[in-house]
């Protein structure tokens, strides 16, 4: 049983949600695998894409108590099947006039692309699934990786729906009533 979840939580862009949406995980000994935050295309909107490890019934708690943290706006659990998800993946490989050309190899195999160069070190950048990246990471392995940094997962589900359409005209019209 795959106990790994993808959440998209439409926040209030403020100071302190995203403590209080971390530690309300943390509270319940959740392993947050992959937390990755941005503003969304309404600039009091901010989109948070977390990855736990959690069973369905402990994660259903988390998120009936997520949904009553008042910056919280909306909760997605998304699908693999129904989603986009990809992870953003900088390495740094050693690379010396020996084994460049190899290591240049396997950055077009996976289509990622080369960021820097120096004498003895190439650095790449690759957008995929974790699979993806991580089997990329196993062809480099053998030139020496010197440093890793990822993203963590980001997220969209498929079609034309959007998370934040319909909230996004709710809250326009909670400002107009606030305003008049």
């Amino acid at each position: 049983m795959d106990t790994r979840h993808t959440l998209s939580v439409l926040v209030e862009n403020k100071p302190g949600v995203l403590t209080r949406v971390a530690g309300l995980f943390a509270r319940r000994a959740f392993n947050i695998h992959s937390l990755a935050v941005g503003h969304t295309e309404d600039p009091e909107l901010s989109r948070i894409t977390v990855v736990v490890d959690a069973d369905d019934l402990p994660l259903e708690q988390v998120t009936k108590q997520l949904n009553k943290l008042v910056n919280v706006i909306k909760i997605v659990e998304l699908q693999q099947d129904s989603s986009v998800q990809r992870e953003l993946l900088f390495v740094k490989v050693g690379a010396n006039d020996n084994n460049r050309a190899h290591v240049l190899q396997v950055v077009d195999l996976f289509r990622a692309r080369v960021v820097d160069m120096v004498p003895d070190a190439v650095s790449i950048e690759i957008t995929g699934s974790e699979s993806k990246n991580a089997a990329f990471l196993t062809a480099l392995e053998p030139y020496g990786i010197k440093e890793i940094v990822k993203s963590g997962i980001v997220a969209i589900g498929r079609g034309s729906k959007s998370l934040s359409e319909k909230v996004s005209a709710e809250m326009r019209v909670k400002r107009a009533e606030k305003s008049a």
